[in-house]
């Protein structure tokens, strides 16, 4: 081969090395340096245009490498997908554990444990292939025993697992080592959020009795399948854990994570948010939107999601009999400056709501005009004056008009309707900054109107047992978290209404029912759209509350991290699900070869 390639190059006939050098010393001094001067040009223009071609050919991907130090309030006790409570426990539950499904960037979801799996037509029976050479962190495989095992354990009453109440009327059934069946008594469109439930390895849980699972070393020292396993917990001279450091899990169903995790714990925001300032601590989340604000100002990286969380003034008909004109209720309705609030209350770190759903759901605004202005008006067209002491009455009136009496003949009728006024009634809510100011504004935003609004403040607890439970409150600013889907049932089905039930304006309407009951239960999925928009359309005509706002999740994060992209946060610890994602390195490579290993 090597022969015939120089026989090759002989047949060009190619000028020799000595002859190219004769030929170069046969030229003049100055067209040496001409020649030179071209040359390097060519040289460099070429390696430019190659370095520019090359450039295009590559992209950044990322790589393994870093650490992330993020600090949360409070300190763990149970990290236990059936057993958590706080927010703590939540966090480490969702680092450690993996579900059949796991929460994807927006609204949906992205398959996990599950490699694929499908629902009936009639919308009763769920089927979940799993995906091969599953294990745990410990090296023992993972199978359907340990997901038939845990739903088992979360429907036994004997275990006292706050997810009971999401399991019950659904039969589990394996139906081999690669796949699990759930069937449902009747159709639930919100199912596949039961399906993140935190799988435990029934290897380790399976001889530990109902009353000594909470006592269990493993709900410290936790083995899972999820994204991160725990490699040390660092406590302090009473034993107290001060910090989990957690490193990725090779084995994860969804690929190893690429970068390193510390959880640090503190007893409050204060000590949170000096750590984040001094650089203890990169990360830092569910911060209040005052503190988003200043850290943003100081060139901390802020990102945002929705918090699926309804916030509004809920109104008692059956207690103050004003709220049952509708008159009353629009004009209370057009009055709140709802930017003013967000501005004022969270830092701009909200959307307002005009209606019980925001926008990117109910489709479109219902309110198209608002202001005193316009709501004075209205008042004043059905009969209501602010009187000379500053307050809102409605005149009785004396109307006549010709009837006929028993005999047949025109007689005249003089009417006189009730007067109505001054209107008063009180506004209660909770010992909470940020609603403390809403209320105030909103009263403000009411005087206008010639309405006097006394606010009641109360604990949040005290507010619960003593004025919301039993209803008795004229009306109430409150939030009520509706969850990643926007299951109103139990804010809104008139079935909702008395303790302890959620349904805290006590609204009742037919038409409202059966569209939060099909919203539940369709099979067609498609057409939920419409129906949340007509569910949207029916209960803003109503106006049993006056809507204000959506807040955000607000987080805190390095700049340099990448990759972090939010679904909607129903709890802080979704923030963990895309963790996997995240990156600080990356590496330059051809585009082509970037194609082929995401492909694989």
């Amino acid at each position: 081969m090597k022969e015939k390639f120089f026989s090759w190059l002989k047949r060009l006939n190619l000028p020799s090395r000595e002859e190219l050098f004769f030929a170069f010393e046969t030229l003049g001094s100055t067209t040496k340096k001409v020649f030179i001067v071209l040359m390097i040009i060519f040289v460099v223009s070429t390696l430019a245009i190659a370095s520019k071609i090359n450039n295009k050919l590559m992209t950044d991907v990322p790589i393994t490498g870093g650490s992330l130090t993020e600090g949360v309030v409070g300190s763990p006790r149970f990290i236990n997908p059936l057993l958590a409570t706080s927010d703590v426990d939540r966090d480490l539950t969702t680092l450690v554990y993996s579900g059949l499904l796991r929460l994807a960037p927006g609204r949906g979801y992205e398959t996990d444990l599950a490699e694929s799996y499908e629902v009936s037509t009639d919308g009763l029976t769920y089927t979940f292939h799993l995906r091969k050479n599953l294990s745990w962190s410990d090296g023992q495989k993972l199978t359907a025993d340990d997901i038939i095992f845990t739903i088992e354990k979360a429907q036994d009453q004997d275990y006292k697992s706050p997810k009971r109440g999401s399991w019950n009327g659904v039969t589990v059934r394996k139906i081999d080592d690669q796949t699990i069946q759930f069937s449902l008594k009747k159709p639930y469109n919100f199912f596949l959020e039961n399906t993140t439930l935190g799988i435990l390895p029934k290897h380790l849980w399976d001889k530990i009795k109902p009353e000594q699972f909470p006592l269990s070393s493993l709900n410290i020292n936790p083995i899972g399948s999820g994204p991160y396993e725990v490699t040390n917990v660092n406590r302090d001279g009473a034993g107290i854990p001060l910090s989990y450091n957690l490193k990725p899990f090779k084995n994860f169903a969804l690929g190893t994570p690429r970068i390193n995790l510390t959880l640090r714990f503190y007893n409050n925001e204060k000590e949170l948010i000096s750590s984040l300032n001094n650089g203890e601590i990169g990360s830092a989340s569910a911060i209040t939107p005052n503190t988003a604000k200043k850290l943003s100002s100081s060139g901390q990286k802020i990102i945002q999601a929705p918090l699926p969380r309804t916030f509004a003034v809920f109104l008692n008909q059956s207690r103050n009999q004003i709220f049952v004109d509708p008159v009353i209720r629009q004009a209370l309705n057009l009055a709140i400056d709802r930017e003013a609030i967000i501005k004022n209350v969270l830092s701009d770190y909200g959307v307002p709501l005009n209606g019980v759903l925001p926008e990117s759901i109910a489709g479109q605004s219902q309110i198209t005009t608002k202001g005193i202005g316009p709501a004075l008006t209205l008042l004043q067209t059905n009969g209501w004056q602010i009187n000379a002491n500053g307050q809102l009455e409605k005149q009785a009136k004396i109307t006549t008009s010709k009837v006929k009496n028993s005999k047949g003949k025109l007689v005249t009728v003089t009417t006189k309707s009730a007067a109505s006024g001054p209107i008063s009634f009180t506004l209660a809510t909770a010992n909470i900054s940020e609603l403390k100011t809403a209320a105030e504004l909103i009263a403000q935003d009411w005087g206008k109107l010639g309405i006097k609004v006394n606010i009641e403040i109360f604990e949040p607890g005290d507010l619960n047992q003593d004025i919301i439970r039993p209803r008795r409150y004229d009306a109430i600013l409150f939030g009520e978290v509706v969850g990643r889907d926007y299951d109103l049932y139990p804010f809104w089905h008139s079935s909702q209404r008395l303790d302890p039930g959620l349904n805290i304006a006590l609204y009742a309407n037919n038409k409202a029912d059966q569209l939060l009951e099909e919203i539940r239960e369709s099979n067609q999925i498609k057409d939920l759209g419409s129906k949340y928009q007509a569910l949207a359309t029916e209960i803003n005509n109503d106006q049993p509350a006056i809507f204000l706002y959506q807040p955000d999740f607000l987080y805190a994060i390095p700049s340099g991290l990448k990759g972090v992209q939010l679904p909607i946060i129903a709890s802080p610890s979704d923030r963990f699900s895309g963790i996997y994602r995240w990156y600080f390195k990356t590496d330059r490579v051809w585009t082509i070869f970037a194609r082929v290993a995401s492909y694989f």
